[in-house]
């Protein structure tokens, strides 16, 4: 009689809410539309939670989250049944029975709600629920409350009973901005929800109900309290022995924690950066930027392209990167125990010479997360740092000479550029290895003169240097005058042609992957060929003489291989020291955001020591 009397009720409003509707031809419409709408809201296929994405270091250890709140999924076989049982047995008796809505709950409801001006209870189903969490909202009105009962017979229409459940547990709050089961058991107990003893399932159960007055960190003797209501009901409802949850209710529950993971956020928001380029790469947005007519257009191409990726971090994608922690502490601790104090800023990178990924890279002094990364978002002019790629390495290519050939390095001028040697040293001929080591000025302008202006350029269009331009073709560029200049990530990438030859451009990111562990995205792309190999080999003894009796000396490290290239830049804008070991490839750069002359502090070599501290 009870349920009957219940369904009278709840089809009772439904017809006075569809009489209302179809008063009109014109409401009848609205009526169609409304259906027509839920339909598509609740639709299995389009139902999605924002949830947490991970980025995984090199031995797929989390290092840092993207995107709040806080929500890891957890699919429907990865949660323990005794934790459905729970929380229909406390929250929904009859849910594997109704059709998305109890008529005797809302029943009782209506009835206690006649006897306040306002509504006290809501006699709200698991589905309803569901519902609220995923389209509604939590206001307490006779309007919302109807539009939720049909919400939720649409969700019952969609879905399983087993879907409903897994939706259910993954969206409900738990307090302290977790949401979802995997997420709580993460954060309260930093073990998988499927590792969790039944004391521990049923109180995290506990914590839905009303997260405030259960809150585990400020009322954990109040949520206590709860847990062992929960079992007493599983034991009330036969689902559990008065003996078992006796003995549950003596098992110590004991949190650990789980601060948020947000290590090395210098690395990460280059991840962050990589993974929007990555995703332009292989959508094809890349391809319509490259034909757009117009400004506007560009405009709108990004702005779509935005959406997408803020969609993948939303979906909850695990980020694979080849982050060495070790090495990344240990360049963040070098950057800044250098430079602290002298009110300067200062990028390095450092690539893995074998798989060419970038295993650590820091922004700039004490950085903070989403500020400006000096590593790759800063352009300076790169001084004498640029002289093997434009200019030694061509001209080897070009002449196959012995890096013993003599060249003058005394003053020389084209036209009206006549650069000066450091000091204004007058050295005479000097072989080419000296030349080099030494950084004299007037020597890479002869040899860039052999090369031709073209010809250099050409060799280095063949790296990643995004902001170079036709009037940077000038035998300026010879000692590093370029019209907007180069980041520290494009120059060590490019530095990685010294390795063996071959260049491919380096990443940070290995693979993405959804929730179901598929790879979404990859970089697919083949390393090539930029120098012969008579040209690498002896550049690699140049850059080595320049290490260990050059301008690079202050930053020698004892390694099987070791070759260094320093710059700096007119009226000493900036310091550079690029260089490689049989490891690593590594970048540092040193100078201010509005550029000024550190002449005094150049006997210190903060560049140098630097590097050096990074590459022991």
């Amino acid at each position: 009689m009870r349920v009957f009397a219940g369904f009278l009720t709840v089809f009772g409003f439904m017809a006075l809410f569809f009489i209302t509707l179809f008063f009109t031809t014109e409401e009848a419409d609205r009526a169609q539309v409304f259906q027509e709408e839920l339909q598509n809201a609740v639709n299995a296929d389009q139902l999605d939670l924002n949830k947490t994405s991970l980025l995984l270091d090199k031995d797929g250890n989390v290092f840092s989250e993207v995107n709040r709140p806080f929500r890891l999924y957890a699919d429907d076989e990865n949660i323990p049944p005794f934790v459905k049982e729970i929380l229909v047995a406390s929250e929904d008796q009859h849910f594997y029975e109704h059709v998305g809505f109890d008529a005797g709950a809302i029943l009782r409801a209506v009835v206690k709600n006649l006897v306040f001006t306002h509504i006290q209870q809501g006699g709200s189903t698991i589905t309803q629920q569901l519902a609220r969490n995923l389209y509604l909202g939590q206001e307490k009105t006779y309007n919302r409350k109807l539009t939720e009962l049909f919400y939720a017979h649409e969700i019952e229409s969609s879905l399983s009973k087993d879907e409903i459940l897994e939706l259910y547990l993954n969206v409900i709050y738990f307090s302290n901005g977790v949401y979802g089961i995997e997420t709580a058991s993460q954060y309260y107990f930093q073990k998988n929800v499927s590792d969790l003893n039944k004391a521990e399932l049923a109180f995290l159960a506990s914590i839905p109900n009303n997260p405030g007055k259960y809150d585990p960190l400020d009322h954990f003797d109040q949520t206590k309290v709860r847990q062992e209501r929960l079992l007493d009901i599983l034991v009330n409802t036969e689902k559990m022995s008065k003996e078992e949850a006796d003995k549950l209710k003596k098992v110590p529950i004991k949190l650990n924690i789980r601060k948020r993971i947000d290590r090395y956020p210098d690395y990460a928001f280059y991840v962050e950066q990589e993974l929007k380029e990555l995703i332009s790469l292989n959508e094809g947005y890349e391809a319509q930027l490259e034909k757009a007519g117009s400004p506007q257009e560009k405009e709108k191409i990004i702005e779509k392209l935005d959406q997408r990726v803020e969609s993948v971090i939303s979906s909850g994608v695990k980020i694979s990167t080849a982050l060495d922690p070790s090495l990344q502490q240990k360049s963040v601790e070098a950057v800044n125990a250098t430079l602290k104090g002298q009110q300067l800023q200062g990028a390095s990178v450092t690539i893995d010479n074998k798989t060419r990924r970038i295993a650590a890279l820091t922004g700039g002094t004490d950085y903070r997360k989403y500020n400006f990364n000096h590593a790759f978002q800063a352009y300076r002019q790169p001084g004498s740092s640029i002289k093997p790629l434009l200019v030694y390495a061509p001209y080897l290519d070009k002449f196959k000479s012995s890096i013993y050939e003599e060249v003058n390095a005394n003053r020389y001028c084209i036209g009206n550029y006549c650069p000066v040697n450091y000091g204004g040293a007058q050295p005479g001929t000097v072989t080419m290895t000296r030349s080099m080591s030494q950084s004299y000025n007037a020597a890479a302008l002869r040899l860039m003169e052999k090369v031709g202006i073209d010809n250099a350029f050409n060799e280095l269009s063949a790296f990643s240097f995004e902001k170079l331009t036709k009037e940077d073709r000038t035998y300026a560029a010879a000692v590093g005058g370029f019209t907007y200049g180069v980041s520290p990530l494009e120059m060590t990438d490019a530095y990685t042609s010294f390795v063996d030859g071959t260049y491919e451009k380096s990443h940070a990111i290995i693979n993405v992957k959804g929730s179901s562990g598929k790879i979404l995205y990859e970089w697919k792309q083949k390393r090539g060929q930029v120098w012969s190999d008579d040209t690498t080999s002896k550049m690699r003894q140049m850059l080595a003489n320049a290490a260990s009796d050059g301008t690079g000396k202050a930053a020698y490290v004892s390694r099987p291989y070791v070759g260094i290239k320093t710059g700096t830049t007119n009226q000493y804008h900036d310091y550079w020291v690029m260089g490689l070991t049989d490891l690593y490839t590594t970048g540092v750069w040193v100078g201010h955001d509005i550029p000024q002359d550190m002449s005094g502090i150049e006997r210190l070599r903060p560049s140098h020591k630097i590097w050096q501290a990074i590459m022991e």
